[in-house]
């Protein structure tokens, strides 16, 4: 077994400027140093200043459910969340600060970071109080993320049903966002999560019946000799399977099969 990839706690978003953040930020620089001794290439990181947003379930095939989104009409009365106000200028500090004082360390012991976009991407500033990273433009926000430090061991955990939920047609949207960050090296690890609908009104679905064509996104990863993890990701439920265990079954299929289609070609 190859421990190929660990996720942080994210704690550290939600703290302010002040000696309570830089000790947290230290033991971050000491658990990178771990996980390069034990092996591990990438540490992945979701910055959520206020939990994952679903307020809804829909229907699926063969019985399953499906978690849904859509933005509440009143959704400037929803309670601020447990980090407060946190506007977009704190929001990117905050990013800022961590990039500065990690990447290099990074780079030292050979292991890459990947962020987790916000999700859904996308959210009006306010937002539970938050001025999420990734809003409004979900591609502007990887552009700014990986241009603060250009280094190959700054990049993303591309979650692709994450970065469709911020878009208004993920179908077409979504393939120059995987061919940006897979040209320059960004992409640190990927999950292959489908969605039906699009910005700020989705559910999640199996990955063959979403918006996106994920074998036209293989291909992307093949030509950029992409060679880290493809995972599946929030794969819908099913009173006979509780613990999701078929559905990932299913999602480890699809992957390894698209994988087979797009190297066929070459």
């Amino acid at each position: 077994m190859t421990f190929e990839a660990i996720r942080m706690d994210d704690d550290y978003i939600r703290l302010p400027k002040g000696p309570e953040r830089d000790r947290k930020l230290d033991a971050i620089v000491g658990n990178i140093q771990k996980a390069s001794q034990a092996g591990v290439k990438v540490i992945t990181h979701h910055w959520t200043v206020i939990p994952i947003r679903r307020n809804s379930h829909v229907p699926g095939r063969g019985g399953v459910t499906y978690t849904a989104f859509k933005l509440e009409e009143n959704w400037k009365d929803l309670p601020v969340g447990r980090a407060g106000i946190v506007s977009s200028d704190d929001y990117w500090e905050r990013i800022t600060y961590f990039l500065q004082k990690v990447i290099p360390v990074c780079k030292q012991y050979d292991v890459k970071m990947g962020a987790h976009p916000y999700d859904p991407p996308g959210l009006p500033f306010g937002y539970q109080g938050a001025e999420n990273w990734d809003s409004p433009s979900i591609f502007e926000g990887y552009k700014r993320y990986e241009a603060i430090i250009d280094s190959p061991y700054n990049g993303f955990q591309l979650c692709l049903g994450t970065t469709a939920e911020g878009l208004s047609n993920p179908a077409t949207e979504v393939l120059p966002i995987v061919q940006y960050l897979a040209d320059r090296g960004k992409v640190h690890q990927v999950h292959m999560r489908n969605i039906r609908g699009g910005f700020n009104n989705f559910a999640e679905v199996y990955p063959d019946e979403g918006e996106m064509d994920f074998l036209k996104i293989m291909r992307i990863l093949r030509d950029s000799e992409f060679s880290l993890s493809i995972c599946p990701d929030h794969m819908p439920s099913h009173p006979d399977d509780p613990g999701k265990l078929q559905a990932y079954a299913f999602g480890y299929g699809y992957i390894n099969a698209l994988i087979h289609a797009a190297n066929s070609e070459v």
